[in-house]
């Protein structure tokens, strides 16, 4: 547990309502009084260190619950959003995070609303008409909305996860997917084909016959086949996974269960407890992993980022996957390291120089304003189309831990895990590094002084 003092007044009465028991009740298991409940589940006492051991032994609850996710998450989007220059004067990091903290759900709506300006300041500087049009709405675009739900979620669905291991692997050791997707579509009565053309997945339900793109990589053709598996059987499950979420929209309800049938097949291929025990055993070698599992280097970096089961969680990962343009497409953190959501990532990042080093692993040791360690990989993932003349698709991904965690990862041999770390941000106008030589824009918090006489790496000076 961290020395500072733990506010998460909000998490406190989410596992109460959980739970199902009145304040009163609750008191009396964690042996404590009602008026001291009450004092922390609204943030005006911090948690004490017996209370924090009172939920895990009485309730069973992983503690982690209460130091990582939604809150930071949320104070990180918000001092983003706030370094707009929309917001003149930003309120202190203090204000934030109580509003995290307290009033999470006006956070969120705050950043909803965010979101709407920044769209609607984008459609008009693209002159794309979008304000004369009937369903130009205000508000967050659908694929925005359903980024948010699996990002304030850690990316992890139980539900689902834990459907898929019982699909891939029922006793706790995987069998053998491609035998066991066969079978499973022969189940349903579907019949299997494969076919050159765009699609890299098509299902014709009168005929129930799937075809799959004959030119991809067999990792992709495995993962579109369990993407169609879940469609057809893990319906149910979806569709009330998707009720509860409760999107706003039906595009970003069709969006959400796209990307719940990716999850469940990422989970199939690499189910839980199987993979998360050869990632300690392989070092997270990801290539190694990749071999074993018949999967892609992306699929296993994606999935090391979502181990986040209560209870058996493995190493925290940050996941991202960036375009030649700096645009990031994936994204995800289990650590203290939260991405840009407004821009692209930080220049200093060695994710930007994958590209060219093709085929290669890119290690760095870096440092974020707050002072903590990671160990950052890096690596081009380009996906040829098949052809001479067809399109290639590049990205580069991006994976890392905290320093601490370094040594169970066979990427830190021979690092100097005590020397010099590159320091790296998260976007410029929070960033307050006031010696970067990458700065594009001047951070929200400082003074500037601008001397005309003198010129330096920037056209001025961050006083502080």
């Amino acid at each position: 547990m961290p020395s500072q003092k733990l506010y998460a007044g909000a998490k406190l009465r989410e596992i109460r309502s959980r739970l199902g028991l009145t304040q009163k009740a609750f008191a009396e298991r964690l042996a404590i009084s009602l008026p001291y409940l009450n004092q922390m589940e609204n943030n005006h006492r911090p948690l004490s260190a017996a209370v924090v051991l009172a939920l895990a032994q009485e309730f069973g609850l992983d503690v982690t619950e209460l130091t990582a996710g939604e809150s930071e998450r949320m104070v990180t989007d918000m001092r983003e959003a706030l370094a707009d220059p929309v917001f003149p004067n930003a309120p202190p990091l203090a204000d934030l995070r109580l509003a995290a903290s307290n009033a999470p759900a006006l956070a969120r709506a705050f950043l909803n609303l965010y979101h709407a300006y920044r769209q609607t300041h984008e459609r008009l500087a693209s002159l794309d008409e979008a304000l004369g049009r009937e369903d130009s709405m205000l508000k967050p675009g659908a694929w925005e909305e359903v980024r948010d739900f699996f990002h304030y979620c850690d990316n992890y669905v139980d539900a689902i996860d834990r459907a898929a291991e019982h699909l891939a692997a029922p006793d706790g050791t995987p069998v053998r997917i491609d035998s066991l997707a066969d079978a499973a579509l022969a189940r349903q009565n579907v019949t299997l084909g494969y076919a050159d053309g765009p699609a890299l997945r098509s299902y014709d339900p009168a005929l129930r016959r799937l075809t799959i793109g004959a030119r991809l990589a067999p990792s992709t053709q495995r993962f579109q086949i369990l993407h169609q598996l879940a469609l057809l059987t893990q319906n149910d499950l979806l569709e009330a996974t998707l009720d509860l979420a409760r999107f706003s929209t039906p595009e970003a309800r069709d969006i959400a269960k796209i990307g719940l049938a990716n999850y469940f097949a990422g989970a199939a291929l690499l189910p839980y407890r199987a993979f998360q025990a050869a990632a300690f055993q392989l070092r997270h070698d990801l290539e190694r992993l990749a071999d074993l599992f018949g999967a892609s280097v992306e699929q296993v970096a994606h999935r090391l980022s979502t181990l986040q089961r209560p209870g058996a969680k493995g190493i925290p990962f940050f996941f991202v996957r960036v375009d030649q343009a700096g645009t990031i497409t994936k994204r995800h953190s289990a650590t203290r390291l939260q991405f840009a959501r407004f821009g692209g990532a930080c220049p200093l990042w060695n994710v930007h120089r994958a590209f060219e080093t093709p085929g290669q692993f890119l290690r760095q040791l870096a440092e974020t304003p707050d002072g903590v360690r990671y160990l950052c990989l890096a690596r081009d993932v380009s996906k040829p189309a098949g052809a001479f003349l067809a399109p290639v698709r590049r990205y580069a991904i991006g994976l890392g831990c905290e320093v601490q965690h370094a040594a169970a990862l066979v990427y830190s041999d021979g690092l100097d895990l005590k020397g010099r770390f590159e320091p790296i941000g998260i976007s410029c106008r929070i960033c307050e590094r006031p010696e970067c030589h990458q700065r594009s824009v001047p951070p929200l918090e400082g003074r500037l002084r601008v001397t005309p006489d003198r010129r330096d790496l920037l056209p001025y000076q961050i006083t502080g």
